[in-house]
């Protein structure tokens, strides 16, 4: 081999690798070496979107059918309840069949009634009254209705409620934070407002009535009517709790309208609370 030819092999040997390289830059998409199909690249993995708040302007603004009714205004139970208590009466018709652990409160309760005591009062200490309490004292509620939800504030210790009505389901289980007041889903089926709460507090400061706890399998569903020209607001409750009473405890309250009253600020503080009989006397049964 002549020595032009052997100095002239390093040229032509990087000759040769230039034009691979430029080949291989312009290889349409899709296409490997030796002409072969290569599988696409996947397509980047969408982020998922946030939820729409109940009051951001594109939730409340989308096209939804009318509601039957309009709940925006003030209201005040109506009634008192026949053998006492907050819900439906303590008479025997109206009371479900407690589980054992239930029962030995509602014994308990019983008792320090007619010793003049009270019995496990956390609403008192200024814990949350919670559902279905701030629904029933004798307290008056706001309720303001959007497209979106449905806000209730209790003047009992300015409790807030929100049912939402935009659709949306409950939430995981697995994420949801419990409250005293639950998680509430409402939706319309007629004339008719159908509010399922669930996801309540697992605390044992949370009663649904007098001498009757909630435990974190608490439940309700509310079937809510205009009666009475759009005067009277009707609920038609289903309560059911398998840790403290059999079967579905059921029952019906209402509420009337109220044009001359606005709720105030009301708050329950202990320290300023003191005299009061279910804070510090010793007539407290804990």
């Amino acid at each position: 081999m002549s020595r032009a030819i052997r100095r002239g092999i390093p040229a032509i040997l990087a000759a040769v690798t230039l034009a691979g390289l430029t080949i291989a830059a312009q290889a349409p998409a899709g296409r490997g070496r030796g002409g072969q199909n290569s599988a696409p690249a996947p397509p980047a993995a969408a982020a998922t979107a946030e939820p729409l708040s109940a009051l951001a302007p594109e939730n409340l603004n989308k096209p939804r059918p009318k509601a039957p009714f309009d709940l925006t205004g003030n209201w005040f139970i109506s009634g008192s309840v026949p053998g006492g208590g907050w819900l439906f009466g303590r008479t025997p018709a109206v009371l479900p069949t407690l589980t054992p652990n239930a029962q030995k409160h509602f014994d308990a309760y019983a008792a320090a009634v007619k010793e003049g005591k009270v019995y496990r009062d956390d609403i008192g200490q200024c814990w949350p009254a919670g559902m279905p309490v701030i629904m029933t004292r004798v307290w008056p509620i706001t309720m303001i209705q959007l497209p979106t939800a449905v806000y209730m504030m209790s003047e009992f210790m300015n409790s807030l409620r929100v049912i939402y009505t935009d659709g949306r389901p409950h939430t995981d289980p697995d994420v949801v934070v419990r409250t005293f007041n639950g998680e509430s889903i409402g939706k319309w089926e007629g004339d008719t407002l159908v509010v399922d709460t669930r996801y309540f507090t697992d605390l044992d400061k949370h009663w649904v009535d007098q001498g009757i706890p909630a435990s974190k399998d608490f439940r309700m569903v509310e079937r809510y009517k205009l009666i009475n020209n759009g005067n009277t607001l009707e609920g038609e409750w289903t309560l059911i709790d398998p840790q403290n009473w059999e079967g579905e405890w059921k029952g019906t309250r209402r509420w009337n309208r109220v044009n001359d009253h606005d709720i105030q600020e009301v708050e329950c503080l202990p320290d300023m609370n003191q005299h009061l009989q279910s804070t510090s006397s010793s007539v407290h049964i804990r």
